[in-house]
């Protein structure tokens, strides 16, 4: 069994209170179709961000400051990955040039469906470490190695990055398995002709939206696990963090490509992240576990953090 703070009655009321603000949102925000300006997005911002220190307020007073710890930390770290996710949806939609009035509601819906996988891949991954403990050292493995890629694989210019583009696989098989128009059907993502069903561009933009968020998932997830293995704590923090995407993508579409050195303090945040959960475990008779305090594992994440994008604003990008 997988140990949890969460109450059934806790878990009932958190969904419950997602699906309200989701619905709140699209229902009654954002019901007619309209281009997001930014101050709206950095509005809709301080709102999710407002509503999740409330929670973190909320997990404090009740489970105590060790897990209102961990949430933070597990927040700003899925908060921070999540700007890497927004620099691909900018490219993906640049390059399939979906048109703005329209950038809301594809990312609600792949918001929905992001919340869906990654439930499905948290319980999956928390089974997986309860039955099996030495899978933790493959995911603290997989964090190191991932960071050090961050360090030093160049991206490699300016092409459009997989998930995006003509050559794109799942792009290609959608094409190929059903019957696609040609251009968007406006915020529509079916239509019917002539009797006959077919999916808008708009959905396959959608399902290649959901295809780059599972890549991502498998980076994020991992690196939450190195901070909290509760279910209650790594899912609230997670959906948390996600609610909150789809404002911050409106926030920095256009001064994402400011940040040129925050990709270098995530490599440095998800190595710090694997090497502790290794730490953690110690190496049987070679190393006895070493403990982190969660108070010490925020001050690194938040440092760096906070200091590469300090460092962005600073000084400018080297020349290509």
């Amino acid at each position: 069994m997988l140990n949890s703070v969460g109450t059934p009655l806790t878990w009932g009321l958190f969904v419950a209170g997602i699906l309200f603000l989701l619905a709140l949102d699209l229902g009654v925000f954002h019901r007619k179709v309209h281009r997001v300006t930014a101050r709206e997005a950095l509005l809709w911002t301080l709102i999710w961000v407002a509503l999740s220190l409330a929670f973190n307020g909320y997990i404090w007073a009740v489970y105590g400051d060790a897990r209102a710890l961990e949430f933070l930390s597990a927040y700003l770290i899925e908060k921070a990955l999540s700007v890497d996710n927004i620099f691909v949806f900018i490219v993906l939609f640049r390059y399939m040039k979906v048109p703005q009035e329209y950038l809301h509601r594809i990312l609600f819906a792949g918001i929905v469906g992001a919340l869906l996988l990654r439930g499905v891949f948290i319980v999956a991954g928390l089974a997986l470490i309860n039955l099996f403990s030495w899978t933790i050292y493959l995911f603290g493995a997989f964090l190191v190695y991932t960071g050090v890629r961050l360090l030093f694989v160049s991206e490699g210019g300016d092409a459009a990055p997989e998930g995006a583009g003509d050559d794109n696989w799942v792009k290609k098989k959608l094409e190929a398995w059903l019957r696609v128009t040609r251009d968007f059907e406006g915020p529509r993502f079916f239509v019917r002709r002539d009797g006959k069903s077919y999916v808008t561009t708009l959905f396959v933009t959608l399902v290649m939206v959901e295809t780059a968020d599972v890549m991502f998932a498998l980076d994020s997830i991992p690196a939450i696990f190195g901070i909290s293995t509760d279910p209650f704590i790594v899912f609230t923090s997670n959906v948390c963090a996600v609610m909150g995407l789809r404002a911050m993508f409106f926030l920095l579409e256009d001064i994402i490509d400011r940040f040129y050195y925050l990709k270098y303090g995530l490599g440095l945040v998800l190595s710090f992240v694997g090497v502790k959960m290794l730490l953690g475990h110690g190496l049987g008779a070679y190393l006895a576990p070493i403990h982190i305090p969660i108070g010490w594992s925020l001050g690194v994440v938040a440092a760096l953090l906070i200091g590469s994008a300090t460092l962005s604003m600073i000084l400018p990008p080297p020349r290509k």
